[in-house]
């Protein structure tokens, strides 16, 4: 559409002078024809008028009606003379030709008189018909005298004269100036197409090539003729692609170059990962045994008679080898979900169960620390993993004990909106996290309040252990807190679907309840010697 924009600009350009001085000399040309016509027109009826003022003269004076009549006929075969009448000096009618007598005459004098009837249009010319001026001889004074006196007129005579030739005239003079205008008009429209199509083509030439070059094709090169009124901007252009590919082509090598060696990183930084990876998941793996021997020895030390100060120490020991413990087990998920060697196995998993154990694993945690925990049942079933799901409630409910120094924490769950998904809230009365540490808080090894490095508020490990689970089995994970109120940690799981819970609880047989083990034989399996 800008390329007509562009025809149509330069068309008018072109046009719009010729047209103004062609349209301004006509009309001015146009206007001195129509007074030359007029004024010509004018001048032959008052000429007229007087030739028949003349001839009408000695009719007048000898009162010969027919010669009158003879004079007024013959007027009437003159163009443009529609009617002539002729007066005496008391205005009663001598000749008369063609008149329709419904033009009123005005008051006759001595003068020439001209006006155009309003109704009719035609010019009305009245002429007295004055004596003429006689060289009389005095025969007894002996010279000649004129009779200078005014002599008063022997009549008048009265000619209508149409406007219908000026008229005609005029609007053949008023076709041709418009046929010679448009002519002109459409010859410098013809030329104006003609030197424009020059110049517009160029200009075409070289936007669809800029078009083009935009599009990607930077090896695309114009044709520079030596006529070409662009041929400059042609070769610039030429020039600009030819620039711009070899910096495309420039900048591909050093991508590849880049990405290359990125790669490279990559692989080796990866390569990197998975060896700490396997490395921490097998010495967590390994350690785990001993430091569950070592948890096993201090708990039967702690049970023994001891005084006070070596209680003491036992109770500090007890909490270093939790501490342990805790860190080993956040080590081997870490190293765990780093490797990918976390396998998802989803089934419906009943909630009752999941939330005594957590009753029953951080009761004690939260009674030594005098908090409240309460955790609500529920006869729900979701679909998840049962082993990693309850490792996310145990993280979560852990750092809300840990980071809660009055009050308490609740664990419960209530349908969604939509009713098809189930939300497992865990609400504390802790500190509360601010807004700009909220996304920073799922980072490895990130904790607020903690510069002195406190491994009883844990290692930063576990809120990350969470988030990423979470995304593993598909669950969404959301946090609100107001600082100074506490914290709602919000899971959102689907629900079991009625068929496959209906179907795993016919399958499911009531395990055999053993009230008395006395006299049975259980047998421990423990391929560490020293626990043993």
């Amino acid at each position: 559409m800008r390329f007509l924009d562009i025809r149509a600009r330069m068309l008018l350009a072109a046009l719009l002078p010729v047209t103004l001085v062609a349209v301004l000399l006509s009309s001015v040309f146009l206007a001195g024809r129509y007074v030359d016509l007029d004024d010509a027109h004018q001048q032959r009826a008052r000429s007229l008028a007087r030739q028949l003022a003349s001839a009408s003269e000695y009719g007048l004076f000898s009162a010969n009606t027919g010669s009158l009549q003879s004079i007024a006929a013959g007027a009437l075969r003159e163009p443009d003379v529609r009617s002539v009448l002729i007066l005496d000096a008391q205005g009663q009618t001598l000749a008369v030709a063609g008149w329709t007598g419904q033009v009123v005459l005005p008051a006759l004098g001595t003068q020439e008189q001209h006006w155009v009837d309003s109704r009719t249009g035609h010019d009305l010319l009245v002429q007295p018909v004055s004596p003429s001026q006689l060289q009389l001889d005095d025969l007894f004074e002996g010279r000649a005298r004129a009779d200078t006196g005014d002599a008063p007129p022997l009549g008048h005579v009265v000619m209508e004269v149409s406007r219908a030739g000026v008229v005609s005239r005029s609007q053949n003079m008023l076709a041709l100036g418009l046929a010679v205008t448009l002519g002109g008009l459409l010859f410098g429209s013809v030329l104006a197409v003609r030197i424009g199509r020059g110049v517009i083509r160029p200009i075409l030439r070289v936007s669809r090539m800029i078009e083009r070059i935009g599009a990607g094709e930077l090896s695309l090169r114009g044709e520079v003729r030596p006529d070409d009124p662009l041929r400059d901007l042609q070769q610039g252009l030429n020039q600009m692609a030819e620039h711009l590919q070899q910096g495309r082509d420039e900048l591909e090598r050093r991508v590849a170059l880049a990405t290359a060696e990125l790669r490279t990183k990559k692989e080796e930084a990866e390569t990197a990962t998975r060896a700490k990876s396997r490395f921490l998941a097998a010495a967590s793996h390994d350690l785990r045994q001993p430091i569950h021997a070592l948890g096993m020895f201090v708990a039967r030390l702690a049970q023994l008679p001891h005084d006070r100060e070596t209680r003491h120490l036992i109770g500090n020991l007890e909490a270093s080898v939790r501490a342990m413990q805790d860190l080993l087990d956040a080590l081997l998920d870490i190293s765990r979900l780093d490797a990918d060697a976390v396998r998802v196995q989803r089934q419906p998993v009943p909630l009752a169960p999941l939330f005594e154990q957590l009753r029953g694993a951080l009761m004690p945690v939260a009674t030594d620390k005098g908090l409240r925990l309460r955790v609500r049942d529920s006869a729900l079933w979701v679909q998840s993993d049962p082993t990693l799901l309850h490792r996310i409630l145990l993280n979560l409910v852990s750092n809300a004990l840990r980071y809660t120094g009055h009050g308490g924490v609740l664990v419960g769950c209530r349908r969604s909106r939509g009713g098809s998904h189930l939300w497992i809230e865990v609400w504390d009365t802790g500190v509360g996290i601010p807004a700009e540490h909220q996304q920073d808080i799922f980072r490895e090894f990130y904790q607020i309040g903690n510069p002195e490095r406190d491994r009883s508020k844990g290692l930063g490990l576990g809120l990350n252990i969470v988030d990423r689970t979470a995304r593993l089995l598909g669950h969404e994970l959301k946090l609100c807190s107001v600082p100074g109120h506490g914290t709602r940690f919000r899971l959102e799981l689907p629900l079991a679907p009625a068929g496959d819970l209906q179907a795993l609880m016919a399958a499911t047989e009531q395990p055999q309840q053993v009230d008395d083990v006395r006299g049975l034989r259980i047998l421990v399996i423990e391929d560490d010697r020293q626990s043993a």
